[in-house]
């Protein structure tokens, strides 16, 4: 076997198999309901997105009073947290967060 390094790569040659295939599912809406096909079923976290957004918009969007006291007390190096607070705070969201 030799090799020419003089001539170019040459494309792969295509099928038309997959094309095919997807064409005639689109042309034919009744040929999908064969077997074997995927199927998909939705939990019902639809419902519980659509729960947690109705409370989500009955709370204030910025506690704008809350927001400009910290601020002021941050600016004027008032803001000391308690690190074992914090840490505490944060290992406990790390926990309930879901993964």
């Amino acid at each position: 076997m030799r090799i020419d390094l003089t001539q170019g790569s040459q494309p792969a040659p295509e099928t038309n198999r997959t094309s095919a295939r997807n064409n005639s599912a689109t042309d034919n809406p009744s040929a999908s309901s064969g077997l074997g096909e995927d199927q998909a079923q939705l939990s019902g976290a639809h419902a519980q997105v659509q729960a947690l957004t109705v409370q989500a918009a009955r709370l204030p969007e910025v506690r704008d009073e809350r927001v400009q006291a910290l601020r002021q007390a941050v600016e004027g190096g008032r803001y000391r947290p308690d690190p074992e607070k914090v840490a505490g705070a944060v290992f406990a969201h790390m926990i309930a967060a879901p993964a």
